[in-house]
């Protein structure tokens, strides 16, 4: 059997954080499996396959997930579970914001002294931008937000 390459040797404290994580309903799913590999990758009686197998997942998750609890091992149990932040500029604008954006999108351009009977994703930018809700808006990106959004009448409202 081929032993993990990052021995996990649990503390009673940690052991016992990790099995309330597990049993409590308001666990995230993806803390709570987290949380079960390293309870299995506790010692050394299983390999990662052998956890892999055991979970339904990838062996490659539990490689990841033993490795980033041990390079981890000065932080809180919670911190080590849960996913480093994401690459990328950080949201500039805010739900209050989109929320506008989107009240706005809803309204006749009509309304607001467009001389269209439909928003357009370039008019909507300009028109968001002119009322002081953002600095700025492309009408590429704004486009891409209305299609993600679950109201599709946001979203039919753009021609």
């Amino acid at each position: 059997m081929a032993h993990p390459r990052y021995r996990i040797n649990l503390l009673a404290s940690e052991r016992t954080v990790l099995e309330q994580l597990v049993r409590a309903h308001s666990t995230p799913q993806q803390v709570a499996r987290r949380a079960r590999i390293v309870l299995l990758a506790n010692g050394e009686s299983l390999s990662n396959q052998a956890i892999a197998d055991a979970l339904g997942i990838y062996k490659a998750d539990v490689s990841i997930w033993t490795r980033r609890w041990v390079e981890r091992g000065l932080e809180p149990v919670m911190d080590r579970l849960r996913d480093r932040p994401r690459s990328g500029r950080p949201d500039t604008i805010t739900a209050e914001q989109w929320c506008q954006i989107f009240a706005l999108a809803c309204e006749p351009p009509q309304a607001h002294g467009r001389p269209i009977t439909h928003w357009t994703s370039r008019e909507l930018a300009d028109e968001v931008v002119k009322q002081g809700i953002v600095e700025r808006l492309s009408d590429g990106h704004l486009r891409k937000v209305l299609k993600k959004t679950p109201y599709s009448r946001t979203a039919a409202v753009i021609g």
